[in-house]
């Protein structure tokens, strides 16, 4: 049985808690030790998680909740850091193979890449990773010869359809998207809407802020910036197809219009268990895929104008440099604006439309370069 020690860098979040279930229902089939964990805010299930998987490391954000967990976990072996410190400490450490990057937003992204300089496989489920600092995250997995095994549900899709097309010869790829909680509103409808409307995903379950990107559709803007990168793509050969039912997670079009997909039940296990098992593929408990009781599966175009942050996301790609980190921030100020009523909905995408529209781009940027652009706009625009 191979064994392999895993990190998971956001594991009290809706991707960390799967992941967690995955290394569960793997037992007896694959020997996964789970070396260190991180959270935000949630000391509660942290404390849960370390004294079921004894970890070595305990990472937590925050720096007093560090200090309370501390206390919580004196009577166990784990060792509890705070702060990016404490997350690149996780990230790094000696004996863990494999990191699970599903810590939230832009948060994530020095953790992961010092996690690659630190020679460990990465499992990305962090788009914020690839949209702010694509090129820099891509040549940084190069030089260190790691390997990036992709966990959204659709890219992770992708990466399956390309396996054993060694050509590759890729005509277009096909990103699909749920659509979200108002698919087929107009304009005049979102005006009032509220967050308890936008947070109820008609087919995932997932956190907040992800959630909310799903409704204005910039979680697909995201997804396409992450595409262009992982698998080497431009921006106008990725096509997003709103596809309702979440039965097919992407799609690619080969040279010759073959198009293959992958399907399985929206469930974020699938991915999460691929990237762990790869190259393997092992039995899993989760429900089988019935196409007959589902029947039909349906396919829309995306309205731009209705959901303006994907056509926003498909700039940023385009002009590159710094845009996207610029974008990027911008919409997570937004989005916790909006979840603290502070904006509407429709708000969302005009505030990053606004500061994009002022940002003045870094061609080429170095790590330094996109903080300091991250740190800029968030200190300017809350």
């Amino acid at each position: 049985m191979v064994k392999i020690n895993i990190s998971i860098l956001g594991s009290t979040g809706s991707i960390g808690t799967q992941a967690l279930e995955v290394v569960d229902d793997l037992k007896g089939i694959k020997d996964i030790t789970v070396k260190s964990i991180s959270g935000n805010k949630n000391i509660k299930l942290l404390e849960m998680q370390a004294r079921k998987y004894n970890p070595s490391i305990v990472a937590v954000s925050d720096e007093s909740l560090a200090k309370e967990l501390k206390i919580k976990l004196s009577d166990t072996n784990s060792k509890v850091l705070s702060g990016e410190c404490g997350l690149i400490e996780a990230a790094t450490i000696e004996s863990v193979d494999m990191v699970l990057s599903s810590i939230v937003g832009f948060a994530g992204l020095v953790p992961t890449v010092k996690a690659i300089e630190a020679k460990k496989d990465i499992a990305l489920a962090n788009k914020e990773t690839l949209v702010t600092a694509g090129k820099l995250f891509m040549d940084k997995i190069k030089e260190n010869g790691v390997r990036l095994l992709p966990v959204d549900s659709e890219h992770s899709a992708i990466f399956q359809c390309l396996e054993g097309n060694r050509e590759r010869n890729i005509r277009k790829i096909l990103l699909t998207a749920s659509g979200g909680p108002f698919f087929g509103l107009e304009r005049e409808d979102l005006v009032n809407i509220k967050k308890e409307d936008a947070l109820k995903h008609p087919n995932w379950s997932m956190g907040a802020k992800i959630t909310i990107d799903s409704a204005t559709l910039m979680n697909k803007g995201l997804e396409i910036l992450e595409a262009k990168w992982l698998f080497g793509v431009d921006i106008d050969d990725i096509e997003v197809v709103v596809h309702r039912e979440s039965i097919i997670h992407s799609m690619v079009e080969y040279e010759d219009l073959s198009v293959i997909a992958q399907l399985s039940m929206p469930s974020m296990k699938h991915p999460i268990q691929f990237a762990f098992t790869y190259p393997k593929r092992e039995a899993s408990p989760d429900e089988r895929l019935s196409l007959a009781d589902i029947g039909r599966l349906t396919f829309f175009k995306p309205d731009r104008d209705v959901f303006k942050c994907l056509s926003l996301a498909e700039y940023a790609g385009r002009v590159g440099g710094t845009m996207p980190t610029a974008m990027n921030a911008a919409n997570e100020i937004a989005v916790a604006k909006f979840l603290r009523d502070e904006i509407g909905f429709l708000e969302i995408a005009e505030f990053v439309e606004s500061v994009m529209s002022k940002h003045k781009v870094i061609e080429n940027p170095s790590l330094e370069d996109i903080l300091s652009v991250n740190n800029e706009i968030r200190n300017s625009g809350n």
